[in-house]
């Protein structure tokens, strides 16, 4: 009964927190013409009841800019990670089954791009595409793969002794449609939950790369640029321009993190018996 409880709590949570995204994602879109609206008049408002977050030295609505900020960034996170975890999938799998040749080159290339910094190799691509839109996005989707693809390739690795593939195998069903019918449900779940968890990675680069300038550009209302163009208002005791952005980014990250965990303990069979 307490793990029945526990699963009914982590599918509650996980239904709030994607109607909480995908509200937050809609919103953004909707604002984003409020975003860069400008108004000299109201610079530099302090929070209240007409101004939420207040607004900044060009008399922008900060939630606005805030919600369009988030909505970029998990629009950006939502497609880097499918990427990526596309990527992971195909390369994962390839390694643990297509001999020690190819396992021995995806290896390679996992250890390689694990063991450059993430916001470097993000920067890195970013600058070679381009900067912009293109340029972050390429950069965060061709570096977050190698660890769920390790992840597949070692939970491939196991499953490939297990009796009833064993069996498979001396019956004379092909590699791929083992991986297909036999594999693919088994890691259904860890696929699920990494690819999850690849957003919260994905947003606080692509939040970290705008902030240092390497990504989106400033005439986005991303929330990079927006923590960025606060740094230089913080000392005059503007605290409101960096807070409510930085908070709601923390905000997002810990719920996509915590949707994964869920959709984890929810798909997984072994988490029953827990």
């Amino acid at each position: 009964m307490r793990e029945k409880n526990r699963r009914k709590s982590s599918a509650l949570f996980l239904t709030a927190a994607v109607l909480i995204l995908a509200a937050v994602t809609v919103a953004g879109i909707l604002l984003e013409g409020e975003a860069v609206e400008t108004d000299f008049t109201r610079k530099n408002l302090p929070p209240s009841a007409s101004w939420l977050f207040g607004t900044d030295w060009m008399g922008r609505d900060m939630l606005a800019r805030t919600l369009a900020g988030l909505s970029l960034s998990i629009r950006i996170g939502v497609l880097t990670a499918g990427v990526s975890a596309a990527a992971a999938l195909i390369l994962g799998t390839a390694a643990a089954t297509l001999g020690k040749k190819a396992d021995a080159v995806i290896s390679w290339c996992i250890d390689l791009v694990m063991g450059i910094p993430h916001i470097l190799l993000v920067m890195l691509i970013s600058i070679a595409c381009g900067r912009g839109f293109a340029g972050v996005t390429a950069g965060i989707a061709l570096s977050h793969w190698p660890s769920l693809a390790r992840v597949i390739r070692g939970e491939i690795l196991q499953l490939r002794r297990a009796p009833y593939i064993l069996t498979a195998e001396k019956l004379g069903v092909s590699r791929m449609q083992i991986v297909r019918k036999h594999m693919f449900l088994h890691l259904f779940p860890q696929f699920l939950a990494g690819t999850i968890l690849l957003f919260p990675h994905a947003i606080l680069h692509e939040a970290s790369v705008t902030f240092l300038g390497f990504g989106l550009s400033s005439e986005q209302p991303a929330i990079g640029v927006i923590l960025s163009e606060s740094m230089s208002y913080l000392t005059t005791g503007k605290w409101w321009l960096a807070l409510f952005p930085g908070a709601a980014l923390v905000m997002t990250v810990i719920l996509f993190s915590m949707s994964g965990e869920s959709i984890r303990r929810l798909l997984d069979p072994a988490s029953v018996h827990e």
